[in-house]
């Protein structure tokens, strides 16, 4: 009953939360200039039509050279036709200036672009957290021993460089030297191949390394504290062996701070693919991310961040809950 309270609470704080920090990213951007400039070829009043369509503007009159005048919307009533066209209709909006998409729906093309970015964050985990783990536990077994040595001075090479200059290398090493993988991403939309995967496997390097360290380093502090205390030695005493003691009670307490690292750890890397995603082309919503921006197309820049906000917050919940579920000492929301 406590967990599910504390749970229920929870969600209703993060649906508060979501809801101010999007109506402080609609509010900001709709104190930007409204970008009205045509392509070539695109006449000038379907631009200004379609934003009226949209209830950005409105009295629409002529003005001088070929351009028109108009005047804003309220940002109040704005604010509350985008609510209500996402809530009734499930419309988010479409391009306006992003030339590639113009006039395409925002969901859409959000949803093409939404697998190689979820798979790329994936595969990064799969493969930074069983090293990462590996390396802190060895690292704790064989505390200020040369193994102890050797993996500290990983951990602080990897957490010492960033994302971006991993992935330089990366690219130069192995796809430019020594041709191992392409040096960008297939674009084959066609994502369980060994093409795709053995494409996207650079970026999922670049990702997990910065991963790898932060799992060992948690790993390694949690661990070397908990092997330390008094309960490791009364288990001893019983009668289990050190790997009986290390597995049944050390790994278990240290779960407590390690799983969560794991999830926050996560969220960094989904975060972090913005830019390696740009460098190794690949086409996922990092990418479009980026582009809403330079473009000023705001219905895909504020989808964008309603999703990147969304993650970061759930994974907030999840981190909270899943502190109960490992230790069931722990109970969430009890006084």
């Amino acid at each position: 009953m406590y967990m599910f309270k504390y749970v229920m609470k929870r969600l209703g704080l993060m649906l508060l939360t979501f809801f101010i920090i999007v109506t402080m990213c609609f509010t900001l951007i709709k104190l930007l200039p409204i970008p009205t400039n045509a392509l070539p070829g695109q006449d000038p009043y379907v631009v200004v039509k379609t934003l009226e369509g949209r209830g950005w503007i409105t009295n629409i009159r002529p003005g001088l050279n070929g351009t028109y005048e108009y005047d804003r919307v309220p940002i109040l009533i704005q604010y509350g036709n985008y609510i209500k066209r996402i809530v009734t209709d499930g419309d988010f909006g479409i391009a306006t200036t992003y030339g590639e998409y113009m006039n395409m729906p925002v969901w859409d093309v959000f949803t093409s672009h939404l697998p190689p970015t979820i798979l790329i964050n994936i595969y990064s985990t799969l493969i930074g957290v069983p090293i990462g783990l590996g390396l802190g536990i060895l690292a704790a077994l064989k505390k200020n021993k040369w193994q102890d040595q050797v993996i500290n001075v990983f951990i602080i090479l990897l957490i010492s460089l960033p994302s971006i200059v991993l992935a330089l290398g990366l690219q130069y090493l192995f796809c430019f030297k020594l041709g191992w993988f392409p040096l960008t991403m297939s674009t084959s939309d066609d994502y369980f191949t060994w093409e795709v995967f053995h494409s996207m496997l650079p970026a999922v390097f670049a990702l997990c390394l910065g991963s790898i360290a932060g799992y060992a380093r948690y790993t390694r502090a949690e661990l070397s504290e908990v092997l330390t205390g008094e309960f490791m030695l009364l288990a001893r005493t019983k009668g289990l062996t050190k790997g009986q003691a290390i597995y049944r009670h050390a790994m278990r307490n240290s779960m407590v701070v390690i799983f969560p690292s794991i999830l926050s750890e996560f969220v960094g890397v989904l975060s972090g693919s913005l830019i390696i995603e740009k460098m190794f082309t690949i086409n996922g919503v990092g990418g479009l991310y980026l582009n809403s921006i330079i473009y000023q197309d705001y219905d895909f820049f504020m989808l964008l961040s309603c999703f990147y906000t969304l993650v970061s917050l759930t994974a907030t919940i999840v981190i909270d809950i899943s502190y109960g579920f490992i230790d069931p000492r722990i109970r969430m929301g009890a006084k």
